[in-house]
């Protein structure tokens, strides 16, 4: 297949700066061009200057970088009133899906919290996000997606934002049904707003110590239309990683995968590209 005939993606690897070893490694791959993208947590503890500005020279023009919006525990809000908390901190991802479905959260703080991401995002690289996605998908859910909407529009109007339907359903991974139906009204309201947003989204899967990424990788990229995300967590394990989040190892795997000599061919025989 020809590269003209070939269909651009973004492969964003999700969650810089939640650790120094995630995010060398994400640095690693956008140097040598195996992803085109990643999603910057502003809150997570250890997110230094230092890794804004060497992320921001690794990726040059030929990467994205985007804000990775962060509303679950154990990350803490950088808004002065945010509430609910829990320990002072965001509550876990499940309490907080809960409260947006039942919108039992205050827009208004939704609103100052979202402002105030985005404004330490341009405070640490100069500008403001190519687009916005959320931790554990949390920019999905009611409330939280509407709130986005209306804080984007005015602090980052030329950003695109993160939706999360599969171009291909065919299985019934609950994760993903959730994610669909969800990611279809943000569509929805996003377009209504003049918001852009991605065509198709691949890249779920279940967190399990068997997961064979190798296998699962190129079932992302059936039937992707040109300018679809593939989400991805390669990263290497640190202490700091361990301490905040269940996800380990297999961001190893991951890692170990784009990082092989085969995955551009891979790519290729695919018929889409990074570039």
């Amino acid at each position: 297949m020809s590269t003209a005939a070939r269909r651009r993606i973004v492969l964003c690897a999700d969650d810089y700066g939640i650790s120094p070893a995630v995010s060398g490694a994400i640095r690693e791959l956008i140097l040598r061009r195996r992803i085109n993208a990643t999603s910057v947590m502003v809150v997570a503890p250890s997110f230094s200057r230092s890794e804004a500005d060497t992320l921001r020279q690794a990726a040059g023009e030929h990467a994205a970088i985007g804000l990775h919006l962060t509303l679950s525990g154990p990350f803490r809000p950088l808004s002065p009133h945010f509430a609910p908390l829990y320990r002072g901190a965001f509550f876990p991802l499940a309490a907080m899906a809960r409260r947006a479905l039942s919108r039992a959260l205050v827009p208004a703080l939704l609103d100052a919290e979202i402002a105030a991401q985005l404004a330490a995002f341009r405070d640490f690289f100069g500008r403001a996000p190519d687009y916005v996605d959320g931790h554990q998908h949390i920019h999905v859910f009611p409330q939280i997606g509407d709130a986005l909407l209306r804080v984007v529009k005015h602090a980052a109007p030329q950003a695109w934002l993160r939706q999360c339907g599969r171009a291909v359903r065919k299985n019934l991974e609950p994760k993903g049904l959730v994610l669909d139906a969800l990611s279809r009204r943000l569509q929805r309201l996003a377009a209504a707003r003049g918001v852009p947003t991605n065509p198709a989204f691949a890249g779920t899967y279940a967190f399990r110590a068997k997961a064979d990424y190798a296998k699962l990788f190129p079932e992302f990229l059936d039937r992707l239309p040109e300018g679809s995300v593939v989400m991805c967590h390669p990263g290497k394990v640190d202490a700091e990683l361990s301490r905040l989040d269940p996800l380990t190892d297999l961001r190893e795997r991951e890692y170990a995968f784009f990082s092989d000599a085969a995955f551009p061919q891979l790519l290729a025989a695919h018929g889409v590209t990074l570039a």
